[in-house]
């Protein structure tokens, strides 16, 4: 099996063509970033809903104009099956990163993002099938687990979902089960644990705990951990996931194909681990952080109690090798924080 490496390399001399989901977000921008710098062709379809231009401005200023040129951008919706055709159109891999992340906004709002994670979803699925993509990779989810207690989490094995976002994942992998066996498209759904990094949005009532704590120790703000600070997660470093989308979407071996895979580092962080992880790399460079104390409050509905991802099946049928450890992610998330908000 080819490592990341040659993977690349493999692409830089046969360039395809891409689309990605959710471009303009934190994930699907990194995701266009690393391909631009790959010379592949990329279209993005995004409806700004929670995507933002300044990604895009970004990412233009890290490639180069020539790279920058073979972006395609479509303003549209995965509700819209002619937006999804359109997107779809000529494809050689889907990356489907478009959904309404985030447990508590869909305990606030489920029908919105019911419409989103599974009747977008469906759209994707059967445009992409009616275009005839080589691959579909899709952003699965670790809340699929529910409440099943054993650790590490293994693929196979899941409990009850514990949120209606938990549910919207969980059918996204039905579906697409049940479209390998009824029009053998398989696609690939990649579980992801607790993505972190460069343009995740520290800003909105449902930002991610990484990105919020940054800002709120770069801004002399509280930061809050949600119960006793016991909780824990595997936290992934964004350049991990990218390589899980790249491996997987050109998975030469068929076994691979029609799975779900845990995307993780396969180490486990407390609450209170990943407060003074954080603390330690603002405080070097913003002294005042080191005075900043947590404050705890009450545990947030629908969330899992401990998380921590087995990723030996990704490791074993697409050559996920992952690079980047907590630490070593935080210090380069660390620096775009920094450079964001100092």
């Amino acid at each position: 099996m080819h490592s990341y490496k040659e993977r690349q390399e493999e692409l830089q001399n046969a360039p395809k063509t891409w689309l990605i989901t959710g471009v303009a977000g934190f994930i699907g921008s990194n995701l266009l970033e690393t391909l631009l710098k790959l010379d592949q062709n990329v279209v993005g379809l995004d409806n700004f809903s929670t995507g933002f231009q300044h990604n895009f401005d970004e990412v233009e200023k890290l490639v180069s104009p020539k790279q920058w040129r073979r972006f395609k951008f479509i303003q549209g919706d995965i509700c819209s099956l002619n937006d999804c055709n359109a997107a779809c159109a000529g494809a050689d891999y889907v990356l489907h990163q478009a959904a309404l992340g985030s447990v508590p906004r869909s305990i606030v709002d489920p029908i919105t993002t019911n419409a989103n994670n599974i009747t977008g979803f469906l759209n994707m699925l059967v445009a992409a099938r009616d275009a005839k993509v080589k691959q579909f990779v899709y952003a699965a989810s670790s809340s699929t687990y529910g409440d099943h207690p054993d650790l590490p989490k293994k693929e196979d094995v899941i409990g009850n979902p514990l949120s209606p976002y938990a549910v919207t994942k969980l059918v996204n992998e039905l579906y697409s089960s049940v479209f390998a066996r009824t029009y053998n498209f398989n696609p690939i759904g990649l579980r992801y644990f607790n993505i972190f990094g460069q343009r995740q949005d520290p800003d909105g009532a449902y930002a991610a705990v990484i990105p919020k704590w940054f800002a709120a120790l770069l801004k002399d703000e509280t930061v809050f951990i949600n119960g006793d600070g016991e909780t824990s997660r595997d936290f992934c470093f964004i350049e991990n996931c990218v390589q899980a989308n790249i491996m997987a979407a050109t998975a030469e071996n068929d076994a691979a194909r029609n799975q779900v895979y845990n995307v993780a580092y396969g180490e486990r962080t407390s609450l209170t681990e990943l407060f003074e992880l954080i603390q330690q790399r603002v405080t070097g460079h913003y002294p005042e952080a080191a005075k900043a104390k947590p404050t705890y409050r009450d545990f947030r509905a629908g969330d899992v109690r401990h998380s921590l991802a087995d990723i030996g099946k990704a490791r074993e049928l697409i050559g996920y090798n992952p690079k980047f450890s907590i630490a070593e992610g935080l210090d380069k998330a660390a620096q775009w924080y920094i450079n964001k908000f100092l």
